[in-house]
């Protein structure tokens, strides 16, 4: 159930976002729910290996290659779901830096709740 209402509250931002910024478009609430699950996905499998590959550079960083990581993340999702759009690599890391900070808001205000 709690996996659920985390799938709602991102899908939620998705489009929020997606009306907010202008170089990134999604169809309808289904497409932004669709980009939620796809971007669970991703960063569940595609994340951790994409990490573990480039750690000597992140670590060379100071962590600012996690950023071109999410970007890739971000654009793969673009790639794999027809109902969703990022014009460019610049509106991928705006995108992905504003989700982040939407749904940590988002989850806050669910634990907030859970106690």
């Amino acid at each position: 159930m709690r996996f659920l209402l985390k799938m709602l509250l991102s899908a939620v931002a998705v489009f929020l976002l997606a009306s907010i910024l202008p170089g990134v478009g999604v169809d309808s609430y289904m497409s932004a729910l669709i980009v939620a699950v796809v971007l669970a996905i991703l960063n569940a499998i595609i994340k951790p290996i994409l990490v573990f590959f480039t750690l000597p550079v992140t670590i060379i960083t100071l962590g600012l290659f996690l950023l071109v990581i999410n970007i890739v993340i971000i654009k793969m999702a673009d790639y794999f779901v027809s109902g969703f759009s990022v014009n460019g690599w610049l509106w991928a890391l705006i995108f992905s830096v504003l989700l982040s900070v939407l749904q940590s808001i988002l989850y806050g205000v669910l634990e907030k709740d859970k106690k």
